[in-house]
């Protein structure tokens, strides 16, 4: 370990490199693919060869949270503690197998191609009204009325809750993501704890009407799962409050990340107003270019070594997508938007292995279905007050889009 090392490791909470971490990415990478950051038993992963030889040994790699990094520049990194290796919290991406295989069981049925082909005249006639509703003389804020907005929707479909409730879906789902941001403060920690409540509660709720009731959607299936003994109570809520909080931010980030390209880059705007057919392209290049997770962490099973890197057991790591998807050894040019780069999909974005993204799918139709009505709706769209990143090691998101539109 080299104090160069550390230092750049403490470099990754500076505001500069949370609005634009892809320098330090780079310089990063020069130096080499596993980084200690400071003393905090937490090590940043940034190449793309060790990010997928993480994936590729589970034996060596939980995938189980059992603590996030925070920091303050008057502690310095410490861990968030969650819970234990192999504790009851640990549901879906977070869950080793075999449980992580049954929790993906009881998904795959909600997020097959046929369920999410039913979905998309829900999702195209939703985009259309708010996109109407929203847009006034001065356009229109694109992240609270569409892109924050419309996921939180479709998830309530999925799972089986009122459309009525999306305003205290979105404002407690995406509040919960500050949990684990890394620098939230004591008043934004206590606010997001108090969302969680909040929508564990709500969860609880309706919960307990699918049991006496179950209907055809995932709650009801979660719900008829216990009842037969397949999976517990308490997992199958942790399930849903991690689905509200996951697939909601996921998408919305994906929504915003691919608007800011638009606006920001006109000549791609151009090439894919042009060109319709170019769109899955531009959907595949905006989730590698900006991933909507920073990144997932590991926690370290027993002693081992990744990269030549000494890993004492009980040590975590931070798989950076965003650093691996823009790895020169991997991608031409990776800094550059291009529409034409050949496997599109070959990015890490949505994981890789038996932990690949199950919301995937749904993501890009998301994606797809609201870009083409925007794109057909408008003849050009000008980003007017373009916010800031949020202040998260976690998530990539903007807090705010105002768009002129023409």
């Amino acid at each position: 370990m080299t104090v160069q090392q550390e230092q750049i490791g403490l470099e990754f909470f500076a505001d500069a490199n949370i609005q634009n971490p892809y320098p330090l990415y780079d310089r990063m990478r020069a130096q080499g693919p596993v980084h200690p950051i400071a003393d905090s038993g937490f090590y940043a992963v940034c190449g793309w060869d060790s990010i997928t030889d993480v994936l590729a040994r589970p034996e060596d790699f939980s995938s189980n949270l059992t603590a996030t990094m925070t920091y303050a520049p008057d502690r310095g990194v410490s861990a968030y503690e969650l819970d234990r290796l192999g504790g009851p919290t640990h549901v879906l991406a977070t869950a080793d197998d075999p449980s992580h295989a049954v929790h993906r069981k009881m998904l795959v049925p909600q997020l097959a191609v046929k369920r999410i082909g039913a979905a998309e005249d829900f999702v195209a006639e939703t985009a259309q009204r708010l996109w109407l509703d929203a847009l006034g003389s001065d356009g229109i804020e694109w992240m609270s009325a569409m892109a924050n907005r419309l996921p939180m929707m479709v998830v309530g479909r999925i799972l089986g809750v009122p459309d009525h409730d999306v305003d205290m879906l979105i404002a407690s789902g995406l509040a919960m993501t500050q949990l684990l941001d890394g620098l939230v403060d004591a008043v934004g920690l206590a606010a997001a704890s108090a969302a969680a409540t909040e929508l564990h509660a709500y969860i609880g709720e309706h919960f307990e009407s699918a049991a006496a009731d179950p209907g055809d959607n995932l709650m009801g299936d979660l719900a008829i799962a216990c009842a037969t003994g397949e999976l517990d109570d308490f997992t199958a809520r942790v399930m849903m409050l991690t689905l509200f909080s996951a697939a909601g931010e996921s998408t919305a980030s994906l929504l915003g990340s691919a608007m800011w390209v638009l606006t920001s880059q006109p000549d791609i705007q151009r090439e894919l107003r042009a060109d319709g057919g170019l769109l899955g392209a531009f959907i595949e290049e905006t989730l590698r270019y900006e991933a909507p997770f920073r990144g997932h962490y590991r926690h370290v099973v027993h002693d081992t070594t990744l990269s030549g890197v000494t890993l004492p057991a009980g040590s975590r790591l931070l798989l950076l997508w965003g650093a691996a998807n823009r790895d020169p050894a991997h991608f031409d040019a990776p800094n550059e938007f291009r529409l034409d780069r050949p496997k599109s999909k070959s990015h890490l974005t949505f994981g890789k292995g038996t932990h690949f993204c199950v919301g995937a799918a749904l993501a890009r139709m998301e994606a797809r279905i609201v870009l083409e009505s925007v794109l057909a709706h408008t003849e050009w769209i000008d980003a007017v007050d373009t916010g800031r990143w949020l202040p998260s090691i976690l998530v990539r998101r903007l807090e705010r889009l105002r768009l002129a539109v023409t």
